[in-house]
Order: structure tokens, then sequence, then C-alpha cells
């Protein structure tokens, strides 16, 4: 999924440690464009929020019920200075909503495309 889809929910599952729901944001955008890509963070968490809030994230994950929702942002590229400051400031707006805000960078292997070994195609003349 991309910021681009505001209006879908990237991943939900429950963190084995916390008994958490976790609510996964997927940010592979780089951040040529900062104001851009802001605005559309802010829609994909504002889509979560609603989605947690209409009752949606009980029908679509039944295991939600009773346990600590927390959205969690995982990005491909650092957060410059400007939407650390964002986050930091959303932190707290959504605990009061009852939900918690994390963020952190992905630093695992890029997943390479393997070259597939085709047959070579033949032709006749």
């Amino acid at each position: 999924m991309s910021l681009d889809r505001t209006d879908k929910v990237d991943f939900i599952g429950i963190d084995r440690v916390t008994d958490s729901v976790i609510l996964t944001i997927a940010d592979e955008t780089d951040w040529e464009d900062p104001s851009s890509h802001l605005q559309k963070l802010q829609a994909k968490i504002n889509c979560y929020l609603r989605f947690c809030e209409s009752g949606e994230l009980l029908d679509a994950y039944p295991l939600a019920k009773g346990r600590r929702v927390v959205i969690r942002v995982v990005l491909r590229h650092d957060l410059p200075t400007m939407a650390i400051a964002f986050v930091e400031r959303a932190k707290p707006v959504l605990r009061e909503a009852g939900f918690a805000l994390e963020w952190e960078t992905f630093s695992g292997c890029e997943l390479k495309k393997k070259k597939k070994k085709g047959r070579k195609r033949q032709t006749t003349r």
C-alpha cells in the first residue's frame, strides 16, 4: 500500500509482546516534497482514526476487542525534522482519543527482484 491509498488500512495485526492491535501505515514515499508528503500522511492517519472510531476495526478484525490500538507508521525513508515535529504533535491528540501513534524507519534488507531464468525464445523463419 502507499500514502496515495488514504482510504485503505495497510496492515492489521496483534503485537505478541504488548497484546496491542497494530494498524500499520506502510510509507515507502521519499521526502522530496515534504509538504505534500505530510498532507498525505495526515490524511492516512485520519483514515485510520475513522476506521477505529466508526467500529469498522471491530467488524473487520474482531480480535481487536478490548485491546489497546496503536497506529504505527513504518517508513522507508527517515523523517525530516518538520515531519518528526508533526508526529510528536499528533501523539497527544491521538492519545486523548484513546489511541497511540508510533513511527519507525524500516532498516531491514531491501527486497530485490529475482531475474527469472526463462527459456530463450526460438523463432523460425
